[in-house]
């Protein structure tokens, strides 16, 4: 896939067809909902800004999507210690960066649209429950378990059983971040969008879908490749 965004996209396809772009558009201060229909071109003109610059920064999103795990068999041979760190790269990080910068979207439009669509209260209920669950689950992994896991790797680990019942307890806070996930999907009627929603209602459904796939990939990276190794 080749970066095909050009001073003739229109905003609102760009964000359609890469919604982490609403990042950069959000930054800039242009406006990819309700005024979306218009070419980079001209929202460059009404906001003072460089078009090689922008479209710079929409090339960075672009190359981050490109770089997303296509091919997760190829860990089954690495090392725990590489894997290790590559899940903290490639997913934690990328997940603490997608949750901080999604929040106040799913908020603004729970509030905005909430009347009118209860489903997004309990969205946003979920939402948080989500973040929270998960950056703790991030935070104890990198603090405690992962450097059991490569005492266990190396055969230096002073309690086995107890590094072995931290992964365990691991697995089940996967299991709860899935069911979370499963709900916001069934909520939402496996993200599909009533005939009034907005650009801002549109881009939340796309990253809170895409924010399933990055969990369930970092999740199977662990639980299927890398936990199974001092499970047995």
């Amino acid at each position: 896939m080749t970066f095909t965004i050009t001073a003739n996209s229109l905003v609102k396809d760009i964000v359609n067809e890469l919604p982490k772009t609403s990042d950069v558009f959000k930054k800039n201060r242009i406006d990819f909902c309700c005024g979306g229909n218009i070419p980079l071109t001209e929202a460059v003109a009404q906001n003072n800004l460089n078009l090689d610059t922008l479209l710079d920064e929409l090339k960075v999103v672009f190359e981050k999507y490109e770089n997303t795990e296509k091919d997760v068999e190829v860990w089954t041979n690495s090392d725990s210690t590489t894997i290790i760190d590559h899940v903290i790269s490639n997913y934690h990080r990328v997940s603490e960066e997608e949750l901080t910068t999604l929040s106040p979207y799913v908020t603004k439009v729970s509030r905005v649209h909430g009347d009118n669509h209860p489903e997004l209260l309990k969205v946003y209920e979920l939402f948080y429950e989500f973040k929270k669950e998960l950056m703790e689950h991030m935070a104890k992994e990198e603090a405690v378990v992962f450097p059991l896991i490569k005492q266990l790797a190396d055969g230096t680990v002073e309690n086995r059983e107890e590094a072995i019942a931290m992964i365990v307890d691991l697995e089940k806070e996967h299991d709860h971040a899935g069911e979370i996930l499963r709900e916001i999907r069934a909520v939402t009627s496996d993200y599909t969008l009533p005939l009034d929603a907005c650009g801002t209602y549109r881009l939340v459904y796309a990253r809170l879908e895409a924010l399933e796939g990055l969990t369930f990939m970092h999740v199977h990276l662990e639980n299927n490749i890398l936990f199974p190794r001092y499970l047995l």
